[in-house]
């Protein structure tokens, strides 16, 4: 066949490619979906082959709080129904930011956990954006109920401004702040009543402008839920005993009055070195807490909630979320109920929780100072819940003290 045959045959046949080619783009015949590669990125386990629709985006931002339940989400086998939760202020997204990214880039990128966020203000669409866009579980943004961020009707609003004015005189922290005082209230007794918050069984509790130091290679939650623990802390220490004078007398009424949730086992040690009469201040720092949501629900907890609060204390003198908590888990659980995360590397200014142990820091890449490591220091109280636990610590730990 000369040149010039080979060439025309050549080009009839790429003609008829062409035709062919129009033809079957213009049917009918539906075609795989591709999802992009941000999209993969973002969430590989919804993609598990290439005839999968990439998830459609989150609803929750066209929706009003009340019109978005949790949703499970798309998540691995063996995960709970558990979320993030975090309490902040529009001014707050690039802090959150910041701490999203820690948790999703050391664990929530294995596991899609939900995350509900809560504000006392109207969510902007600018915090919805970035949240949701770093958010690798379905994003949840709830309004905080009125009656649950002012005053109850038995306060004396007089006497509380003079509280205020009397401890911002004496330079104690936050003292003369009165959104600091509904802060607390509200995480130490409404929270977890919210409608967002009904569906789950456990939280994980975000601050803006926390880091993570390790990868976290386990589900936090799944240990929670399949050894019955209840609340889980990373760093522990002594409170301001300015802020909490009469938090005891009230605590103390309350287990004269509920001696039916006192539990046998629990771990007075941990809070009083003389078996009750006074507190020693020990408390779980609660800027980082894994706990159980149907045990802060329980009759329980709302009895010595309510109790507390009518006591007039979250306002008339300055008491902190922390040692509310941390005393309902030493008294109304069992000890074998709280639980020390060593592995999970945390720091919220000023303090640090380093895993003690250096093949565990290594084992995690971690990358924090051990030396900043606050467990052991003097101000701690993690080596009281050691001692009360008859556990031994960890290896190194002489090191670091």
């Amino acid at each position: 066949m000369s040149g010039s045959a080979r060439y025309v045959r050549y080009l009839l046949f790429a003609a008829f490619a062409l035709v062919v080619f129009f033809f079957i783009s213009r049917s009918s015949i539906p075609l795989p979906d591709t999802p992009s590669i941000g999209a993969k990125l973002k969430n590989p386990t919804a993609y598990k082959s290439s005839t999968q629709k990439p998830e459609q985006p989150d609803a929750s931002l066209h929706k009003s709080p009340q019109d978005s339940p949790p949703s499970a989400g798309a998540r691995p086998a063996g995960t709970v129904n558990a979320t993030f939760v975090t309490l902040a202020r529009n001014s707050d997204v690039w802090d959150i930011a910041r701490s999203i990214r820690q948790v999703e880039d050391r664990f929530n990128h294995n596991f899609h956990y939900d995350w509900v966020f809560l504000n006392d203000k109207p969510f902007d669409s600018t915090f919805k954006k970035v949240t949701t866009s770093l958010v690798s579980g379905t994003t949840h943004y709830g309004l905080i109920p009125e009656e649950h961020w002012s005053y109850p009707d038995w306060i004396d609003q007089k006497k509380a401004e003079e509280t205020r004015k009397d401890m911002g005189e004496r330079k104690i922290i936050y003292g003369d702040s009165e959104s600091y005082r509904h802060m607390c209230r509200y995480e130490s007794g409404f929270f977890f009543r919210h409608p967002l918050m009904m569906n789950y069984e456990f939280y994980w509790r975000v601050e803006p402008s926390i880091e993570l130091f390790c990868d976290v290679s386990f589900d936090p939650f799944r240990f929670m839920k399949d050894h019955d623990k209840k609340y889980g802390f990373v760093l522990s220490l002594y409170e301001y005993i300015d802020t909490i004078p009469t938090l005891w007398d009230s605590v103390k009424k309350f287990m004269k009055n509920h001696p039916e949730h006192i539990a046998e086992d629990n771990s007075m040690g941990f809070l009083s070195d003389d078996g009750g009469k006074n507190y020693n201040k020990c408390h779980f720092w609660s800027n980082f807490e894994i706990g159980s949501l149907d045990w802060l629900r329980s009759d329980a907890y709302l009895d010595y909630f309510d109790s507390l609060d009518h006591d007039g204390g979250f306002f008339y003198e300055r008491w902190g979320d922390a040692p509310v908590h941390s005393i309902a888990a030493g008294l109304m659980l069992r000890k074998d109920q709280v639980h020390f995360f060593n592995e999970i590397a945390y720091y919220h200014v000023p303090f640090t929780h380093c895993p003690t142990g250096e093949q565990t820091r290594l084992d995690l890449k971690c990358h924090c100072n051990p030396n900043d490591n606050f467990d052991w220091k003097g101000y701690s109280c993690t080596s009281r819940y050691f001692q009360i636990n008859n556990m031994e610590r960890p290896e190194g730990y002489e090191d670091e003290t």
